[in-house]
């Protein structure tokens, strides 16, 4: 049984869930191949071949592939799973965008957001906005599944794995314009290991700098809620939740959140959560390792000037 899992990166450098994506794949038990489809990407399957558990690394350096789109790389992923009994990627946007047409391609069930495996058949995920755990077991052939990477460590470093070229070019037939980054001298949100993240109790914008303050101070991304996003305070990739990313940093420090499920669903599984709101019965406290039922425009100044 060997089990493929299509790397994520920015051509560059090989992102972070990859490796987690790989922990999953081990648990399965069987080989595992890592796919690094791109253009002038040598360096990230020589990273890629670097993490323990990964046999092969087969890549695919060309230029149809630089802006990892959908269908191509779909077609890409479909031409080698014969070999394979398991397809995984990370449940994010290239991952979410792929793997569907990789299943529907193959006439099997995909599984979205695994958080656990049971054995090579049986795997859990979440429903209804995380609340509940469904375990689903899967007859198909082929196993096509998106991995919540958040769910999982990251693999460690090991002995290089060997790199395999492939000549597979699939044209695509959409055609990439272009995209806006936003730059940040702060972590990536997926993988902060600290966040500061905060919600309509922030009352404006303007009020984030607060957070940004404490942010700096810890070295941590900033994140938001969704009612903060839709209030206008900050752009909508700052926001956690459903809808949003879903994080599991070692710190959470949640301000002026009240705790709807749906940005529980997104941070939950932080190692420790850190809650400061000036309502008490908020349910965020109901999460949290640690609660401070406070104004946060008192306590998050004093936080800063201690830290």
């Amino acid at each position: 049984m060997a089990i493929l899992v299509v790397a994520e990166h920015d051509n560059a450098s090989l992102k972070l869930d990859t490796a987690k994506v790989v922990t999953a794949a081990k648990a399965i038990g069987g080989d595992v191949h890592l796919l690094v489809a791109g253009a002038n990407c040598a360096a990230v399957a020589d990273a890629a071949a670097a993490i323990d558990g990964v046999s092969k690394v087969l890549l695919a350096d060309n230029a149809v592939y630089a802006a990892h789109l959908a269908d191509n790389m779909a077609a890409l992923v479909l031409s080698l799973a014969g070999d394979y009994s398991h397809i995984l990627a990370p449940a994010s946007s290239m991952g979410k965008d792929m793997l569907p047409r990789v299943a529907a391609l193959l006439d099997v069930a995909q599984l979205s957001e695994v958080v656990q495996i049971k054995d090579a058949n049986t795997f859990v995920r979440p429903i209804y906005a995380g609340n509940a755990m469904a375990t689903v077991t899967s007859l198909d052939d082929k196993k096509v599944m998106t991995v919540r990477a958040s769910a999982f460590d990251a693999a460690a470093s090991g002995a290089p794995a060997p790199v395999a070229k492939l000549d597979q070019v699939f044209e695509s037939k959409t055609s990439f314009v272009s995209q806006e980054l936003s730059v940040s001298e702060r972590p990536e949100l997926g993988n902060a290991g600290v966040i500061v993240s905060g919600g309509r109790g922030m009352g404006s914008g303007e009020n984030f700098a607060l957070l940004e303050q404490l942010a700096d101070k810890l070295g941590a991304a900033v994140g938001a809620s969704r009612a903060a996003v839709d209030a206008g305070f900050v752009p909508n990739d700052l926001q956690v939740g459903q809808t949003g990313k879903i994080v599991a940093p070692q710190l959470y420090i949640a301000v002026g959140i009240s705790g709807a499920i749906q940005h529980l669903a997104g941070m939950k599984d932080s190692k420790v959560i850190v809650a400061i709101n000036k309502d008490p019965e908020a349910p965020i406290f109901q999460v949290a390792d640690y609660g401070l039922a406070a104004d946060l425009f008192e306590a998050v100044p004093k936080l800063i000037e201690l830290l």
